[in-house]
This record gives structure tokens, C-alpha cells and sequence, in this order.
């Protein structure tokens, strides 16, 4: 499934970062996520685009 949402644990755990870490990059939108009533959300797909430009 390529459009697979992400909890901010998830991320975290899949980036290898601290929980907080992993929120407080989305809350300065340097992740790329989004909220649904209040929580945060990404999806995969958006992730692994972002990682691809953080080599760059």
C-alpha cells in the first residue's frame, strides 16, 4: 500500500529518532505531516521522498 499513514511513533521509529525529535521537526514543519485532530499523521510515500532530498 503506497498511501500508508504513520502515526508520530512510527515515524520516530522508522527514521530512528526520539519521539520528541521526531515532533518537534514536524511542529517547525520540517517533517512533512500533517494533523488530524490534533495528532500528527504522514505518510510513507512523503517520508521517503523527503529522506531522498535530505541527501541531496
Amino acid at each position: 500500500m503506497t498511501d500508508e499513514i504513520l502515526t508520530i511513533q512510527e515515524v520516530a521509529k522508522y527514521l530512528k529518532l526520539n519521539e520528541k525529535t521526531a515532533y518537534r521537526l514536524a511542529s517547525e514543519g520540517k517533517l512533512p505531516g500533517f494533523k488530524v485532530g490534533g495528532s500528527w499523521r504522514f505518510k510513507r510515500i512523503d517520508l521517503e521522498k523527503w529522506i531522498e532530498e535530505q541527501k541531496q
